[in-house]
């Protein structure tokens, strides 16, 4: 599995306050933890990107 794939994971566990603390606190460590992948320095930025995509979406929605 990649991580695109698992940050579409990220769509329900955003749902989880205690995730969505860490997620505010420290994102990327939020992410390596849910993936169980080490996120390389170089791919971060991309990373961020998508994460910060599918969340928006989320976030719209739980607002509604």
């Amino acid at each position: 599995m990649d991580i695109k794939e698992k940050l579409g994971d990220l769509t329900e566990k955003v749902k989880d306050k205690d995730f969505k603390d860490d997620l505010k606190k420290d994102p990327i460590k939020a992410v390596e933890g849910l993936t169980g992948i080490d996120i390389p320095e170089d791919k971060v930025d991309k990373v961020v990107d998508v994460a910060k995509d599918k969340l928006g979406d989320v976030f719209d929605k739980l607002k509604k």
